[in-house]
C-alpha cells in the first residue's frame, strides 16, 4: 500500500525540483529544441511533448526499478536506516543550501551544454528519437540538483515494499516534467520564460534555508541510530521553527525591481500580496512547530520529527536510571522474551510494535493514532512491545529476521498480536487514518 502523504511528498519534491539552478539553464534549450523540432500542427507538438516528457520520467523511473532490483526490500530498509546514508543525504542538502545562498555556484558541464546545443540546432535530431532522446538527456544532465530529492524520496521509500521507489520516482519525475510538457505544447511559450534575475534570488534564499531543515532531518536520522542524543524531537522542532521565522524575515524584506528600472537600484515600496502570502504560510508553520514543543502531536509533520525520547530504548534507559516514570502506555522496549514472559504470567496477549528509526508512517501512527484515547484504552488491555528493526547492531538483524520469518514481510510498521507462546493470533500491516479500522483489529485481537 503506497501511503498517500508519501505521494504528496513526491510531488512537491518534483514542483521543488524545477526551480533548481541546474534546471532553469536548460530551458533555453528545450525552448530552442522545440522551436525547430514542434511540428507544424498542434498534434504534432502535443506529440513531441508527450514523447519528451517520457524521457524524463522513463529516466527517473528506471532508476527506481533498478534500485528496488539490484538492492531488495530489504537491502531498501537497511540503506534507509544506514547512518551514513543519511548523513551523506544530509551533506547533499547542505551543500545544496550553500549553493542556494551564493557561495559557490553548482553547474551544468560546459561540454554538455554545447553538445546540447549543437543537438537543438541540428534538425535532423527532430522526430520519436529525438524526443525521447531530449527528455533522457534533460533528466540525466539535471541529475546535480535533482539527486537530493530522488535521495530523499528512496530512504522515504524504505518500509519494505519494491513498489515504493518506483512509485515514487514515477509521481516525482511526471511532476517535474509537467510543466516543461506544458511549454513545449507551445515552443514560444518557453522563451518568455522568467529570467534568474530578482525574484529568483529571494527564491534561492528561501529554498537554501529549505534545504538546511531537510538536512537536519537526515542527520537526526543517523544521531537516532548511532545514539549521540544531540539533535532530538526538541532540538529538530526547535530548529525547523527558527528556520521558518528566518524564511518569514527573507521573504518580506525581499524586494523586485519596479517597471523600467532594472539595474537602476530602484526598489518597489513593499511586498506584494503574494509574498505576504507565502510569508504568513512560514510563521503560521513556525507556530505551529513551536507548539509541538510541550509534546502535543502535531499531525502529519510527526512522520519526518525524531521519536520521543521516552519511546525509544536509549531514552527509556536512561528515564529509568534517573528515576522518572515514563508517561501513557507502558512498552517493552526491544525486549520479547520479556513481554512474553509477563503475557504467560497474566494469561494475556502481546501488541507487538515493529518499527524503525526511521520510519515515517511509524512516527505518524505512534503520535497521530497511537494517543486517540479509544485506542490507548484498547493497547493498554495488552502487554506491550516495541521492536526496532532498523538500528545497527545484532539486535536489530534478529528482530527483523524474527518479523521476516513469522510474518513474512518487514514491511514498517506492523503490528502483530502473538499469545504468551509466541503464536500468531493477528496481524496489522501499514499506516491507517481510520480509527475504528484499528479499534476493530485490536477488538477481534482480545
Amino acid at each position: 500500500m503506497i501511503d498517500s502523504a508519501f505521494l504528496w511528498v513526491a510531488i512537491s519534491a518534483g514542483a521543488l525540483a524545477v526551480i533548481t539552478p541546474c534546471v532553469l539553464p536548460m530551458i533555453p534549450l528545450t525552448a530552442s529544441y522545440f522551436a525547430k523540432h514542434g511540428g507544424e500542427s498542434r498534434r504534432a507538438a502535443l506529440g513531441n511533448a508527450v514523447l519528451f516528457g517520457t524521457g524524463i520520467i522513463g529516466t527517473f523511473t528506471a532508476a527506481g526499478l533498478a534500485t528496488s532490483v539490484l538492492v531488495g526490500a530489504s537491502g531498501m530498509s537497511r540503506l534507509a536506516a544506514s547512518p551514513w546514508v543519511n548523513l551523506a543525504i544530509g551533506a547533499m542538502f547542505l551543500a545544496f543550501a550553500f549553493n542556494f545562498f551564493g557561495f559557490y555556484e553548482i553547474r551544468i558541464p560546459s561540454g554538455i551544454l554545447t553538445r546540447l546545443d549543437r543537438v537543438t540546432r541540428d534538425r535532423t535530431t527532430g522526430g520519436l528519437p529525438g524526443a525521447v532522446l531530449m527528455g533522457a538527456t534533460f533528466a540525466v544532465t539535471t541529475f546535480t540538483c535533482t539527486a537530493p530529492f530522488v535521495g530523499t524520496l528512496l530512504v522515504l521509500a524504505s518500509q519494505g515494499q519494491w513498489q515504493q521507489p518506483v512509485v515514487g520516482l514515477l509521481v516525482f519525475s511526471a511532476t517535474f516534467a509537467l510543466p516543461f510538457f506544458l511549454l513545449a505544447l507551445i515552443p514560444r511559450a518557453l522563451t518568455r520564460f522568467p529570467s534568474t534575475g530578482g525574484w529568483f534570488g529571494s527564491v534561492r534564499v528561501v529554498l537554501g534555508l529549505v534545504e538546511l531543515g531537510a538536512a537536519l532531518k537526515f542527520v537526526s536520522n543517523a544521531d537516532l541510530v548511532l545514539g549521540w542524543g544531540i539533535f532530538t524531537r526538541q532540538t529538530v522542532l526547535v530548529s525547523w521553527a527558527v528556520l521558518c521565522g528566518v524564511i518569514t524575515v527573507c521573504i518580506l524584506r525581499g524586494r523586485r525591481s519596479a517597471p523600467g528600472t532594472v539595474g537602476r537600484g530602484v526598489a518597489t515600496t513593499g511586498p506584494r500580496p503574494v509574498r505576504l502570502g507565502f510569508a504568513g504560510a512560514f510563521l503560521a508553520l513556525g507556530a505551529w512547530l513551536a507548539l509541538g514543543l510541550d509534546g502535543r502531536p502535531l499531525g502529519e509533520i510527526e512522520s519526518f520529527l525524531p521519536p520521543r525520547a521516552e519511546d525509544t530504548p536509549a531514552g527509556a534507559l536512561a528515564m529509568a536510571e534517573r528515576g522518572e516514570e515514563r508517561r501513557g502506555l507502558r512498552w517493552y522496549l526491544n525486549d520479547l522474551d520479556g513481554a512474553l514472559a509477563a503475557a504467560r504470567a497474566d494469561g494475556n496477549r502481546v501488541f507487538i510494535d515493529f518499527t524503525g528509526y526511521t520510519c515515517t508512517n511509524c512516527r505518524w501512527m505512534e503520535s497521530n493514532m497511537f494517543t486517540v484515547p479509544e485506542v490507548e484504552e484498547q493497547l493498554g488491555r495488552f502487554v506491550l512491545a516495541r521492536l526496532f528493526t532498523d538500528g545497527e547492531g545484532d539486535v536489530y538483524e534478529s528482530q527483523m529476521d524474527y518479523q521476516k520469518e513469522h510474518f513474512g514481510t518487514i514491511a514498517l510498521p506492523l503490528y502483530a498480536v502473538v499469545d504468551g507462546k509466541g503464536e500468531t493470533v493477528a496481524t496489522f500491516l501499514g499506516l491507517t487514518r481510520d480509527r475504528e479500522e484499528f479499534l476493530g483489529f485490536l477488538r477481534e485481537a482480545l
